[in-house]
Parts: C-alpha cells; sequence; structure tokens
C-alpha cells in the first residue's frame, strides 16, 4: 500500500516536513478555496503539485473536486457544473495526478454532533449521537414531520434532552453539524441550511440516484479520455440525514453504481469507518465483490453504540470494521493487480500534545500517526514469512 496523508494546504497546523517524518510518501489533498461549479487552473494545480513534490512527497490522490448541488437535485443547467468539474480532471490528468475521490451527499459532508467526544483513557474523538441529532432535526432546524423520521425512543430522549439544553448548548449542536468540518465544501447558517433542505423537498433515493447516474454520463467519457480513476466516497453516516436521501450507503448502492458504467475508472474509495458504521455491511465482502472498482482505501474504526444508530471513532485497531482482516485483503487485492493502493489513516483519536494545538477535529497529528503505525505494523506481520 502506498502510505498516504491527507493534507489541507498551506493553512494546515500539520506541515510537509511534520507529514514526511511519518513515513507516509503519498500525499492527499486538493484545491479547497475553489468553489464548486469552478473549474480547477492548471497554473493553480501545478504549483501545488511542485510544492508537494519540493518537500519530498507526492501528491497521490485528490480529495476533493466538490460536486455542486444544482447537480444532486438536477436543477436546470447542473450540465455547466460537471462540465467544470470534468475540465479539472483534464488539467489533473495534465499534472500527472489521476485518482480522484469525491462523494455525492447531499448538503453536508461527512457529519457528526460531538467534535471532542472523551474516551476512558483521556483521548478525544469524533461521535454521532442520535438523540443529539434528532434534537437538532426536531427542535433547531424545525424541519416539518421531522419527528417521523426518528425512532419513538429518539424522539423521548431527544424532547427531554433539548429541555435541559441553554442556548450555548443549542449554538454549539448547531455549530458541530452545519457550520462546516474539515474537508466539507462548504458551511451554513441554520437559515440557509433550512432553504437547501428544502430543495430537497421533490428528491427521493431513487430521484438522487439517477442525478447521480446522470453526473457520471457526463464525465465518465473525460475521466476515461484522460486515464483518470474516480472513486466515490461512501456516505458518511450511511443513512439518510435531516431529510435528506443518501445513494452510497450500502453494498446495493455500490453494485446501482458500478452496474451502471462498467468502466475500471468508476470505482470506489473503500472507507472502512463509513461502510462499517452499518451491521449490514459486510466489508470483506463488499472489498472482494468490487476490488476491480476499488482505488483508494480509507482505514479507519468506528464503534457501534447500544441504540444501533449512534457510533464514535475507535482506535484504528479497535471498533467494529475489523481493520486486520480489511488490511490483509487489500494486501492480497494488489497482489493480483500488481499495482499498490494508496491508503491513509483516517480521523485519528486527539492524544497528548495534539490536545493543546489548533488540531482541526478528527486530523490530529499524533493520533493519525498512531494509527498509521498500528497499520504499517499489521502490513508488516502480513508480509513477512517469517512471522508466519
Amino acid at each position: 500500500m502506498i502510505e498516504s496523508w491527507r493534507w489541507f494546504g498551506p493553512d494546515d497546523p500539520v506541515t510537509l516536513n511534520d507529514i514526511r517524518q511519518t513515513g507516509a510518501k503519498g500525499i492527499v489533498t486538493a484545491l479547497y478555496g475553489v468553489p464548486a461549479g469552478t473549474a480547477w487552473r492548471r497554473e493553480d494545480v501545478e504549483a501545488r503539485r511542485d510544492m508537494i513534490r519540493d518537500a519530498g512527497l507526492d501528491w497521490v490522490v485528490v480529495e476533493s473536486i466538490p460536486v455542486h448541488e444544482d447537480i444532486k437535485i438536477g436543477a436546470s443547467g447542473w450540465e455547466a457544473h460537471a462540465d467544470a468539474w470534468a475540465k479539472s480532471l483534464r488539467v489533473l490528468a495534465a499534472a500527472g495526478i489521476r485518482t480522484v475521490c469525491y462523494n455525492f451527499m447531499p448538503v453536508l459532508d461527512w457529519t457528526r454532533t460531538t467534535l471532542n467526544h472523551d474516551l476512558p483513557d483521556g483521548a478525544q474523538c469524533l461521535r454521532f449521537d442520535a438523540v443529539d441529532a434528532a434534537v437538532f432535526d426536531i427542535f433547531l432546524l424545525q424541519r416539518p414531520d421531522a419527528q417521523a423520521d426518528h425512532r419513538t425512543d429518539i424522539v423521548e430522549q431527544a424532547g427531554r434532552r433539548h429541555a435541559a439544553m441553554d442556548d450555548e448548548a443549542c449554538r454549539q449542536l448547531v455549530d458541530t453539524i452545519i457550520a462546516g468540518l474539515p474537508g466539507s465544501e462548504e458551511s451554513w447558517t441554520i437559515e440557509s441550511f433550512r432553504d437547501q433542505v428544502a430543495a430537497y423537498r421533490d428528491i427521493d433515493h431513487a430521484r438522487l440516484r439517477a442525478n447521480l447516474l446522470a453526473f457520471l454520463d457526463r464525465v465518465l467519457p473525460v475521466a476515461e479520455a484522460e486515464g483518470v480513476r474516480l472513486a466515490i466516497h461512501p456516505d458518511d453516516p450511511p443513512f439518510p440525514l435531516f431529510g435528506l436521501p443518501r445513494v452510497v450507503s450500502t453494498e446495493s448502492d455500490l453494485a446501482a453504481i458500478f452496474d451502471h458504467a462498467q468502466t475500471a475508472v468508476n470505482g470506489l474509495t473503500f472507507c472502512t469507518g463509513s461502510l462499517g458504521v452499518r451491521a449490514d455491511n459486510d466489508l470483506p465482502a463488499i472489498l472482494e465483490r468490487f476490488a476491480d472498482r476499488v482505488h483508494f482505501l480509507h482505514l479507519r474504526s468506528t464503534r457501534r453504540e447500544a441504540d444501533g444508530i449512534s457510533f464514535h471513532e475507535a482506535e484504528h485497531l479497535g471498533g467494529d470494521t475489523g481493520l486486520v482482516r480489511t488490511v490483509g485483503a487489500a494486501l492480497r487485492l494488489e497482489a493480483r493487480r500488481g499495482t499498490a493502493l494508496p491508503m491513509r489513516p483516517d480521523h485519528g483519536h486527539m492524544i497528548a500534545g495534539d490536545q493543546r494545538r489548533n488540531m482541526r477535529a478528527g486530523y490530529p497529528y499524533i493520533g493519525r500517526l498512531r494509527g498509521l503505525a498500528e497499520l504499517r505494523g499489521v502490513a508488516a506481520a502480513l508480509t513477512d514469512p517469517d512471522a508466519r
């Protein structure tokens, strides 16, 4: 595997020099300041690529080119946004960068209700709490008929929790969910978010899937011509949120995407944490079934909680996702294909000195370094004949 690291550009508190010291060779990044629907400029891509090369590293994956909301809802004129997206593929190919991770999650990127959940060992992690999500949806967003989308016991708990919350607690919950997370492309106010959700009023699962497939029909010919591998990221979390459908959550969702366009450049970012939130997702089976479509690995672990909806980020070798088995399956896949896959550790715990530094939520230095070291050790043990 090509050990890689997500880097948020020159403003990232983790520098390229810091990353080089982890032993990672690849960089996963993007031009984060370019608005959705705007084609990337060749000079900007080349400048970022050269900055990374000058640090002794290699830009191996783009994560990500944002997909404009008009594409997702199929608004009039969406084709122009898709064409701008495809133009960015041409620019990246000319610069020698040929793997693009992207997502098709409506409005929100990855979503959590807590960014600093305290663990028993003193570490902090990201957490999604079903009751907090219901508090936001029913009482703060005040989405019409929101109660119907939450279990009765969750609604009852949400009512009690909201009654005990002061204005500051409500504000923190709103900010955590919609004010923009590391890697997300947009940030919202409660009013603008309410408007965005309303724009999806007539978009159900089938309609959103159809819009995704129409987008792929528009951009895949360019990807094939330029030799760029597209790697769609699963929904995070992998279920509908706040009345918004999600269509990259299950094995059947993935099958619909890949069956629609048989080309290998129509591929997958295999994110163990996102897919692993659902107990009905068999990760080794999914990896095996779509082996030829996997172009990028996000290796992290999540732990499902007692209510069956809530979850938090676990240590890389803990949780419910079984990363040792997944690494073994990925190594066998690489051996069959004769190529190495870029992988990165994801969503590390906030530990030790990271808690006293201005680290991005979900992207601390030491916590991800710990995850990378653990994954490196697993891969070494699985490939060393003397270890058997």
